[in-house]
């Protein structure tokens, strides 16, 4: 999840979805936390019963060029379609 609307990443889940994947995960860092949330929330009412959050990891990770690193935060989630 990145620089987009919020709306392309759910579009982009629900046709996956539709296509017959069984999970799929939302990747982002620093400020496109919010939106990977936000996204997820969206898929879920918007499948209603058939999906679900299955993990939700919060991690931080070293960005940029040796001697200029810096820690940022970052999230996954993971949404399941139930049977």
């Amino acid at each position: 999840v990145g620089q987009k609307p919020v709306a392309n990443y759910v579009l982009a889940a629900v046709t996956q979805f539709t296509l017959g994947s069984r999970r799929v995960t939302l990747k982002a860092r620093g400020r496109a936390i919010s939106k990977a949330v936000d996204a997820a929330e969206v898929v879920r009412r918007f499948m209603g019963e058939k999906v679900d959050i299955a993990t939700v990891k919060i991690t931080s990770e070293k960005v940029g060029e040796p001697g200029k690193e810096r820690i940022v935060s970052a999230i996954e989630i993971i949404l399941e379609r139930k049977d």
